[in-house]
């Protein structure tokens, strides 16, 4: 089990937080981080691309001539595809980039996510986000004094979340606020840094760790059954 040093906004270690081998220390799955990574784009996508058939386009929906005896090619439309003006035929329309992602598969890659950032040494655990005031300035320093580098993941339990980290944390350039319960691994693939507060990964440790229970416990009756 390793462990992992506990800060204050000003820097000063104020005491440990354990990590379970079990969860974090596993391999990192490269091939994982990127399925979740596709999956959470895909579902960011508006999918508003549209194109006009032919119903959509401007123009008389009277036949031009008659069918037979012009000798030209017939044609029911002015609307027609093969016709300058007129519809297209198999174009994009309206629809939902979004698909079903396994859960076992997301916790596997938010461990991973966790994981990388740890043996980076680009995440850090604060005691708590409390400062005086909603100010921005004081987030600034604080995570100045922490060394976050130019990007910061901010991490706060839902049980936590004040109305000042919110405040004072929303204007700042670079720096994105989440929920332990809503974070995923390409908000942490996404910024340099990642700080929890120590609420926030003790919450994260505890689903983590059920999930791995769950799966071990599934895997055994698979092997009692064959």
């Amino acid at each position: 089990m390793a462990n992992i040093n506990v800060v204050n906004l000003g820097g000063e270690k104020v005491g440990e937080f354990d990590l379970l081998d079990e969860v974090f220390n596993a391999e990192i799955n490269d091939a994982l981080l990127w399925e979740a990574v596709k999956h959470y784009r895909a579902a960011m996508r508006q999918g508003t691309a549209a194109t006009k058939v032919r119903k959509n386009v401007s123009g008389s929906g009277k036949k031009l001539w008659k069918q037979k005896g012009t000798g030209r090619a017939r044609v029911g439309s002015i609307r027609t595809p093969i016709w300058r003006g007129g519809g297209t035929v198999h174009g994009p329309q309206p629809r939902s980039y979004d698909y079903q992602f396994p859960k076992k598969k997301l916790m596997g890659a938010l461990r991973s996510a966790i994981s990388a950032k740890i043996q980076d040494g680009k995440f850090t655990i604060v005691d708590s986000f409390e400062v005086p005031e909603a100010k921005t300035k004081l987030y600034r320093q604080a995570l100045t004094k922490l060394e976050t580098g130019k990007t910061t993941l901010l991490v706060e339990s839902s049980r936590k979340l004040e109305e000042k980290l919110y405040l004072g944390s929303r204007n700042l350039q670079g720096v994105e606020l989440v929920l332990s319960s809503e974070v995923h691994p390409y908000d942490l693939l996404r910024y340099e840094h990642a700080v929890f507060s120590k609420d926030a990964i003790e919450a994260i440790q505890e689903t983590l760790k059920k999930a791995i229970s769950k799966r071990q416990h599934a895997a055994n009756a698979e092997k009692e059954v064959a």
